[in-house]
């Protein structure tokens, strides 16, 4: 794997629309929807560091996508303090997404040169993110906050890059409010890889349902 550069990764991000978001324990199934995503025309995929053995599914992962030559960046979230970095930089990471915002974190990505998306909920918080070299931020939980935080915090910051994350739900009222206040990506986890395509196992379905959610999101970008 070629490391890339902070501002390729930041071109994919600030184009992809939309980051699916997805945690197995099950390397062979994860492989399976990361193909499906990759499929529909998805160019950033979140990992997230949200069981024991998530570092290895991590890898294989890793391994998959270089493997098969998948034009695919590979984040890994849920990341908490910078030892967790540190394993998941070193493991292959394109991306680090955090909920939270935490110096050692920003201090170990900064040395690495390392795209890091930390997770905020104040104004207060973003301002920090940005004094600590934080391009996009992660509105988190995007469910409670809502698009009308966007707007609010837009208002006296407007060239911030903001990306909610946590119940963004998948119809064209919600993706479209979101947009309209102005982000410039969304993560998606369950609303999009859900439980029952999971059981499934009806990949096909989930690349369906990534294309629609992709024209809505199209439609946004456009206008």
């Amino acid at each position: 794997m070629i490391k890339k550069t902070k501002s390729i990764v930041s071109k994919i991000l600030l184009e992809a629309g939309m980051i699916p978001v997805f945690y197995s324990p099950d390397a062979a199934l994860s492989k399976d929807v990361v193909q499906a995503c990759y499929n529909s025309g998805v160019t950033a995929f979140e990992f997230t560091n949200r069981g024991a053995n998530a570092l290895q599914v991590f890898k294989s992962l890793r391994k998959y996508i270089d493997e098969n030559k998948l034009n695919l960046l590979l984040g890994a979230g849920t990341i908490l303090n910078a030892a967790t970095a540190k394993d998941f930089a070193e493991a292959g990471a394109d991306f680090l997404v955090s909920p939270i915002l935490k110096k050692e974190i920003a201090v170990y990505a900064n040395e690495k040169e390392l795209y890091w998306i930390p997770g905020c909920g104040t104004l207060t918080e973003i301002s920090k993110a940005e004094d600590m070299g934080a391009e996009i931020i992660k509105i988190f939980p995007g469910a409670v906050l809502g698009p009308d935080f966007v707007s609010a915090v837009k208002g006296p910051m407007p060239w911030l890059k903001l990306m909610p994350t946590g119940g963004v739900e998948l119809n064209e009222a919600n993706l479209t409010a979101w947009y309209k206040a102005g982000v410039v990506c969304l993560g998606i986890g369950s609303q999009l890889i859900t439980k029952a395509i999971l059981k499934q196992k009806d990949f096909k379905a989930l690349e369906l349902k990534i294309k629609a959610t992709f024209e809505i999101i199209k439609k946004q970008k456009n206008r």
